[in-house]
Order: C-alpha cells, then sequence, then structure tokens
C-alpha cells in the first residue's frame, strides 16, 4: 500500500502536490477528530463488515467513511481523483482529457460556493466525512496517498452518484483531445477494454405474491468488482440503514433500512443530449446563434497538473468554451458540439443522503421530488405492503419532432429543454396487481405484465434501450411463479437459463441440417449434437455451456464487429439473430478450434474455464492461470443470465476471469422486523492480508446468501472486534 508519514505532508493546493523537508506541528483539528471518534463505535462481524454506531448522523458518517478506508484507502483516493478531475496528477498526461473533461461540469471553485449555501445538516455531514478520512490518514501514517493527503467538506459535492458510470462518460474522450486540438492526442480510457453489459436486476414481490404476506425485494446491482463497501450505518436520530456504499461516498447506494428498501438500476431513458451549434469567430471574440440572434460563447480557463515520468508535477492549461447547452466537446463538419447533461449536486447529495432515512412510501417519493436522479431507474418495496419502479426523475422536456439519438440543431430554440418532466408525467409502476415487477435495465413496458406502463402514452425519448434477454428471462420466471419465500426469489435471481441460447441454437442446428455433407459438416456434427441436447441452462460441471459462450462469444464479435452500438443495444442483438448460416457454421468451427488450441479438447467443463481471482488489491487485476482461482457457474448477461458474471480470457490466459457482474447481492423480507442475506463478490477487505479479502468468494459462486446482521440480537455472538476510530 502507498505510504506516508504525516509528518512530511503539506496539505495539496487544489491543483498541486507540494512537499516540504520541514514537518509541520500536528493538525489542530486532532483534538476535535478524536472527540468526535469517542461517539462512534464500529463493530466488525465474522464476515469484516463494519457496523457502524454513533451519536449523531454526523458521527455515523465519520465512522463509516473511516470504516472505508480501512478497508480500501486506494480505492476511495481514485474515485475522487476522477470526480475532481485530478487522475494525472497520479497517472501521468494520458489522463489529462479524463480531467478537463470533468472538470468542464465540475468546478472546484463553484462546489465551495455551493457548499457554502448548503442546508446546515448537509455541511454537518460533509464535514464529518472529510473529518473521518482525514482522521484515518493521521492515524494511519503508513499510508501514502498518491494525490489526495487532506480533504475538504465541499468534495463529498464532486460525487454524489453511486453508479459505475456517471453521464459525463458518455462524452467522448478523443473528440474533446481533437477539439481543443490535440487530435493525436494519447488517451487514458476509463472504460473497460470489452463490451460486456453492465446494469444491474431488480425484484420486488408484494404481499400478494408473498408467501407470508411480508414483501420481498432483490438487490443485485451488476458493476465493476470490488466497486462497493458492504456496511451498517445507526444513529441516535433515526438512522438504521444497511447496504452497499460506493467506494468514498458517505450514503448508501443501494440498501434498505428499517422499514423500506431501494435498488437501483442503469436506465435507458435520455438524459444526455448533443447541440450542434453555429458558432462564429469575432474580433470581440467567438458567438453563437440561437434564431436570428448571436451570444457570446462563454469561456473559462482551466489549469490542470500531470505526473511526469520523474515524479514532478506539469501544468497544462485550457480554454474551454460553452453554450447556454453545455460546454462544446467536438467539432463535426462546421459545427460545434455541445453537451448538456445533469448537473445538481446540491440536490442530487440531498437525495442520496435523506432516502436512507425515509420511513415510508411518500417519504420516499417526496426525497425524489428533488428530481437530481437522471441515470437509474428504483425498484422499491417497504413494510407497508407497497412496491414500486420509479423512473429517474431527472428527464428534460422536449420536441417530439426532433430526434434526440442525434444531435440536434441548436441554433433552434425549439430544441432547448423546457424544464424537468414533473413526476406525475414519468412511467412508473405503484403496487402491481399481479404481486410482482422488475427491471434489468430494459424499457418499463413490460415491468409488471399487465400493470405496466404503456409505450404509447409517453415519448419516445422515456427509453433508448428496448428490451434486452435479461428481461425475457425475468419476465418469464415471475409471470408463472407461484407463492415465493425469500429463498424462492433467490432461485429466481440464480436462475440457470439462457434465453439467448434458446433462440440461437435452434438456427444453428438448422443451419448445419441444410448444410451441404462434406469435412465441415461432418467436423461439426457432434458440437452440433452437444448443442441440440443442452437445456440451455448454466452449470459449472457442463461442457455444453463452454462451447456455447465460446461461440456466442465468436458470434458476438461478428456481429457487432461494424458498430458502437451499446453492449445491450437490440440492435446488435438483432444482428446477431440475423447471421447467415455461414457466419453461424464458422463461428461454430472457430469456437470448437479456439478450445482445442486452449485445452487439447472442444469439451471442457464450464467451470473448468469460468473463474474469479483477486490476486492483490490493484484495481486492475492481473491474471494468472497458475494462481489459485474459483469456478463460476454463471454466465455473461449478454445471454439473458439473470446472475451475471462478465469473463473472458486475458494475454497469457486460457482461462476466462470474470471482472463484472454480480457485486453486492442481497434479498430483504420487510415486515414488523425486516430480514435480509446477502453476499458480497470476493470480500469486504482489499487488502491481501485480510482474511476478508477473498472469504466469500465461495458463497458468491454459489449463490449462498449469507444472514445480515441487522439488529442487535443478531449481531450478537458474531463481533470479532468492537473499536472506536483511530483505536
Amino acid at each position: 500500500m502507498r505510504a506516508a508519514r504525516l509528518a512530511s505532508i503539506v496539505l495539496l493546493s487544489p491543483f498541486a502536490t507540494v512537499l516540504l523537508g520541514a514537518a509541520p506541528s500536528p493538525s489542530p483539528d486532532l483534538a476535535r477528530w478524536r472527540a468526535q471518534a469517542g461517539r462512534v463505535t464500529i463493530a466488525r462481524d465474522d464476515w469484516g463488515i463494519a457496523h457502524v454506531h454513533g451519536r449523531s448522523d454526523a458521527d455515523a458518517v465519520f465512522g463509516a467513511i473511516y470504516a472505508q478506508a480501512e478497508d480500501d484507502f486506494p480505492r476511495i483516493e481514485a474515485n475522487y481523483l476522477t470526480a475532481l478531475g485530478r487522475t494525472a496528477e497520479a497517472d501521468g498526461e494520458a489522463a489529462i482529457w479524463q480531467d478537463l473533461r470533468q472538470r468542464m461540469w465540475i468546478d472546484p471553485a463553484e462546489l465551495r460556493r455551493t457548499y457554502a449555501t448548503a442546508p446546515r445538516w448537509l455541511q454537518t455531514l460533509c464535514r464529518a466525512w472529510a473529518d473521518g478520512l482525514n482522521y484515518y490518514l493521521a492515524t494511519h501514517p503508513d499510508v501514502r496517498p498518491r494525490v489526495l493527503t487532506r480533504f475538504e467538506p465541499w468534495m463529498a459535492l464532486s460525487f454524489t452518484e453511486g453508479s459505475i458510470g456517471g453521464d459525463i462518460e458518455q462524452v467522448d474522450l478523443k473528440e474533446i483531445a481533437a477539439f481543443y486540438r490535440e487530435p493525436q492526442a494519447r488517451i487514458a480510457s476509463t472504460l473497460p477494454p470489452d463490451d460486456e453489459p453492465r446494469g444491474s436486476n431488480g425484484i420486488a414481490i408484494g404481499p400478494r405474491l408473498s408467501a407470508n404476506g411480508r414483501p420481498l425485494l432483490l438487490i443485485n446491482p451488476h458493476t465493476s468488482f470490488f466497486f462497493r463497501s458492504e456496511l451498517e450505518m445507526r444513529s441516535e436520530e433515526g438512522l438504521h440503514a444497511y447496504g452497499a456504499s460506493t467506494w468514498g461516498q458517505f450514503f448508501l447506494y443501494q440498501g434498505f433500512n428499517e422499514r423500506l428498501g431501494w435498488m437501483h438500476t442503469t436506465s435507458g431513458a435520455d438524459a444526455v443530449d448533443e447541440f450542434a451549434e453555429d458558432v462564429q469567430l469575432r474580433a470581440t471574440g467567438p458567438v453563437y446563434r440561437v434564431g436570428t440572434a448571436w451570444r457570446p460563447v462563454e469561456r473559462r480557463s482551466i489549469t490542470l497538473h500531470y505526473r511526469r515520468p520523474d515524479g514532478t508535477l506539469g501544468r497544462r492549461d485550457f480554454d474551454v468554451w460553452r453554450t447556454h447547452h453545455g460546454p462544446l466537446v467536438a467539432k463535426r463538419g462546421d459545427r460545434m458540439i455541445a453537451t448538456a447533461l445533469m448537473h445538481r449536486p446540491l440536490q442530487a447529495l440531498q437525495q442520496s443522503w435523506l432516502r436512507t432515512k425515509a420511513r415510508d412510501q411518500a417519504a420516499f417519493l417526496k426525497v425524489a421530488a428533488l428530481q437530481a436522479n437522471s441515470s437509474n431507474n428504483t425498484v422499491y418495496a417497504d413494510a407497508d405492503g407497497h412496491t414500486a419502479l420509479l423512473f429517474p426523475q431527472f428527464v428534460p422536456v422536449r420536441d417530439v419532432r426532433f430526434d434526440y439519438t442525434k444531435p440536434v440543431d441548436g441554433s433552434d430554440p425549439r430544441t432547448d429543454w423546457r424544464g424537468i418532466t414533473p413526476l406525475a408525467r414519468l412511467p412508473q409502476v405503484r403496487d402491481p396487481r399481479g404481486g410482482w415487477l422488475y427491471n434489468t435495465n430494459d424499457a418499463p413496458w413490460r415491468a409488471a405484465g399487465a400493470d405496466s406502463p404503456q409505450r404509447a402514452a409517453f415519448p419516445r425519448y422515456m427509453d433508448q434501450f428496448g428490451p434486452n434477454p435479461r428481461g425475457d428471462h425475468a419476465t418469464a420466471l415471475l409471470a408463472k411463479t407461484g407463492p415465493l419465500d425469500w429463498r424462492g426469489l433467490r432461485d429466481i435471481a440464480y436462475s440457470p437459463r439462457l434465453p439467448a441460447f434458446e433462440r440461437l441454437v435452434p438456427r444453428l442446428t438448422a443451419a448445419w441440417e441444410r448444410s451441404p455433407a462434406g469435412p465441415v459438416r461432418a467436423s461439426l456434427a457432434e458440437p452440433v449434437a452437444l448443442l441440440r441436447g443442452w437445456d440451455a441452462r448454466w452449470s459449472a460441471d457442463s461442457t455444453a455451456t463452454t462451447l456455447a459462450n465460446v461461440w456466442g462469444a465468436e458470434l458476438w464479435e461478428r456481429a457487432g464487429a461494424a458498430t458502437n452500438a451499446p453492449p445491450e443495444d437490440d440492435t446488435r442483438w438483432d444482428r446477431m439473430t440475423r447471421l447467415p448460416d455461414a457466419a453461424l457454421l464458422d463461428t461454430l468451427t472457430a469456437a470448437v478450434a479456439r478450445l482445442r488450441a486452449d485445452w487439447g479438447d472442444w469439451r471442457v467443463p464450464w467451470g473448468e474455464v469460468n473463474r474469479l481471482q483477486r490476486n492483490d488489491g490493484a484495481i486492475e487485476q492481473r491474471f494468472d492461470d497458475a494462481k489459485p482461482s474459483v469456478p463460476v457457474p454463471f454466465a455473461s448477461a449478454r445471454w439473458g443470465s439473470l446472475a451475471s458474471f462478465g469473463a473472458r480470457p486475458y494475454p497469457g490466459t486460457r482461462r476466462w476471469y470474470g471482472t463484472s457482474g454480480n457485486s453486492f447481492v442481497a434479498i430483504v423480507e420487510f415486515g414488523p422486523r425486516v430480514r435480509a442475506w446477502s453476499v458480497t463478490v470476493g470480500g469486504e477487505s482489499g487488502d491481501p492480508s485480510s482474511p476478508h479479502f477473498m472469504d466469500q468468494a465461495e458463497r458468491y459462486a454459489a449463490g449462498a446468501l449469507k444472514p445480515v446482521y441487522f439488529w442487535p440480537d443478531e449481531l450478537k455472538g458474531h463481533v470479532r472486534r468492537r473499536y472506536r476510530p483511530g483505536d
């Protein structure tokens, strides 16, 4: 772990690290931090999960972020380097364009001003957050931050939404570099190198369909692995919640409290638009046209720093332009492109915190009225028997005559956003009569069977994803299920069916039967027979599962070779299902050859191929077939597996290693006394020397959820350490 003694570190300026030889005196804040730590208790259970109790909500925040830092400070720092637009200070000049993109929206000076206007209760929480991190660094002199040696309360406003990739990541880095006069820039990509579908599953079961009349909620985010911390937060001011917090955030992104629970799934609602601007350069400066009028282009200077190979800091200065639509990020033809997206950090942080304390549906909906959630559907259930699917609350009103899937004419005032859609005009499901609702990042038009919203009643910009195979899978199971208890919901969450192959394999067998006699047909007879006799269910000991997945990977590449469509876009899926006979047979031939080359035989059990491995605490793992790994039976969400495991081979490996998919999984049962069961990929700690680095791996692979110790009597007997921060 990166280390530096507190005595040799001076607070970073907003843009640079300064190291001085003289040791400063101890922080004058230390006594205050120690006093707050004295009001906090952290109990680590037998899985290493932190159960944090504070006298006030702020004390609980202080303790929760301190516990997160104990488990994985490098991930906290990495998230805030991204959020603050300072990654290049750690990773070098190739990250400068990622930082510039972030700083086009995230202005530290603006965030400081916003923090100064925040409600006092929120300022108190932000101070507790910063104090908890700073106290951790003060009491752990062996931990050496790469850049951030001091956290300030306003910084919490830079990272208010805990999903895997914010709206801003839709803005292309190469276009930004070209627009700001560096077309050959080296780009440090912030996206995974593969196109595995990422999203989540959420299912709510109402009293009508529950075996004991108590509502159930499935929380099943699909994220990059080791992306969130599982923890409990409790205070004497009414806070008592449990769930998954994205590293560095003081709120629980997915979880539940004593009365209700929430699960976020990435939405297909249009929240980011491009406007093609008519810009002219004049002696007085650049101007852009709006109707018949010309307005001055707003200009702002941004200074970024980056780490040179010798460890010193370099500097880059940018003159960033923007219109009333947003920053100018590209030039296409004779037009400049402005990007519009949600930027409401104050409301977003309030909404993220306040929902953890809501006690009923009315209170939860009141929080949603802040309308600072742009990218997430919410699957909801509560102890009063209510279930709901809520759409993102930030959906701009648009003129439906224009196609916002492409850049619209920014000089035409009719294309402007016209405020935010009122909550009552958004698609939603409330207490469906069938007793179930779900979302798998697909359109909401079949979320609850007959009680689903009607697509024709809403503008087309309400969904850009359409259906996906996981939705096919979920609706088929939920429409036919009988009364469910938590185990029955768990069986649905880990159903081994792969609906995509139920469609693809019959097409393959028909293509083989139509093929002429000859060497190709003969060589594929056994592989086709294996797939024909397969039930399209994943299993660790199934050789057909392996063959299908390797063949499917070949199909996916063939279908996507000429498209940049999102991984779950149905256009690519439809293209794959329309491939001609020759392509179906050629890709199977390639899959058989690949398996033979890697394994010596094309009949290999899936569990030998599909593995979970965690070798160290690095954010980007280096995989090694010679090192221990765990077999995982479930497969990619691409094929409709509800339990998702996005795996592929890496340089030097024949095994496939997963890096995304099921991460934190929980099932919650609401009633007079809430109960829950959960599992986290790998383990709670990012430290390879910790017993909790990979202690949940076997449970994760088996879908064996562990009991959640939510109540003090449940935790009793399972505490392995009880302490105060700094002990």
